[in-house]
């Protein structure tokens, strides 16, 4: 039951604090500038809501994923971005079979945060 109360209290805030009132011009801003740039308007719309669903849940950016961000902005796509996002600690410990599987998870969470990464520089987010 606290949880219930605890998601009202933070709805009638972000009532409050116009929230809504501030997504709606941010969304009709944003989607000015997308036609302006020749991008696709509804694409951009579906991006700020997936943005202010997280939002309302209260998800944080994943650290893996700031991690890619943090790497692509200092140095774009590098030939060996697995090897600088692996723990090497970790990976030292794990046999074979499991450094395979590890390599194998790592590189396809880059690929998905790199597509991330590029949906929100492609909409200038």
């Amino acid at each position: 039951m606290s949880d219930l109360k605890e998601m009202a209290r933070a709805a009638k805030q972000r009532l409050k604090n116009n929230f809504w009132d501030e997504c709606k011009k941010n969304i009709d801003e944003g989607t000015f500038q997308a036609r302006e740039k020749g991008l696709n308007e509804v694409k951009y719309k579906s991006t700020l809501k997936g943005k202010v669903q997280k939002e309302i849940k209260g998800e944080k950016h994943d650290l893996f994923y700031l991690k890619v961000k943090r790497l692509l902005e200092e140095e774009g796509e590098v030939s060996d971005a697995i090897g600088r996002l692996t723990d090497r600690e970790y990976y030292d410990r794990l046999s074979y079979e499991d450094k395979q599987r590890y390599t194998f998870q790592l590189s396809s969470k880059y690929l998905q945060a790199l597509e991330k990464y590029k949906k929100e520089k492609e909409l200038g987010l």
